[in-house]
Formats: C-alpha cells, sequence, structure tokens
C-alpha cells in the first residue's frame, strides 16, 4: 500500500528545497523510509508475506541509490539528511 496524499505532502512540505519540490533526491528518500517503515510494520505482523518482502527489498535499494548520490555530490547534505531521518549510514 502506497502512502496517503497528504502524508506524502507533508513530507514534501519538510524535506523540499523550495515550494512545490517533488523531485530532488531529499524528498524521494524521504518518502522512500516512510514506505519503508510501513512495509517494515506490516511484515514484522504478516511473517510470510513474500512479494511485500521483495517490494521492501526494492524499495531499500533504490534508497539505497539516491543516498550514494546526495553523498557523492554533497557530503554535508548527506550527512544532515541521514540524522534527521535516523537512517544509519556507513
Amino acid at each position: 500500500m502506497s502512502i496517503d496524499k497528504e502524508t506524502k505532502q507533508e513530507l514534501m512540505q519538510e524535506y523540499g528545497r523550495h515550494e512545490g519540490d517533488t523531485g530532488s533526491p531529499e524528498v524521494q528518500i524521504a518518502v522512500l523510509t516512510n514506505r519503508i517503515t510501513y512495509l517494515t510494520d506490516h511484515l514484522r505482523m504478516h511473517k510470510h508475506d513474500e512479494s511485500s518482502r521483495r517490494g521492501l527489498l526494492k524499495l531499500v535499494g533504490r534508497r539505497r541509490r539516491l543516498l550514494a548520490y546526495v553523498k557523492r555530490h554533497d557530503y554535508q547534505r548527506y550527512v544532515a539528511l541521514t540524522d534527521r531521518l535516523g537512517i544509519r549510514r556507513k
């Protein structure tokens, strides 16, 4: 299940660089983190839901690639973003 429209708008306002920002890496990472959190909670209750587990792994991989991009281009933004979202970094 995807996140609702209001939650997505709040994430865009909080993590966007400017008004109406929907595609910056920060916004994409924040939306993915929200979906990953939801799916993780879902899989704790439904342990045998393999299709959702596969979707979760795909989301984690996409977020990892976006984080690597931000880290390559602006390390300070990367550190700030991972601290705000509570993501472990290597």
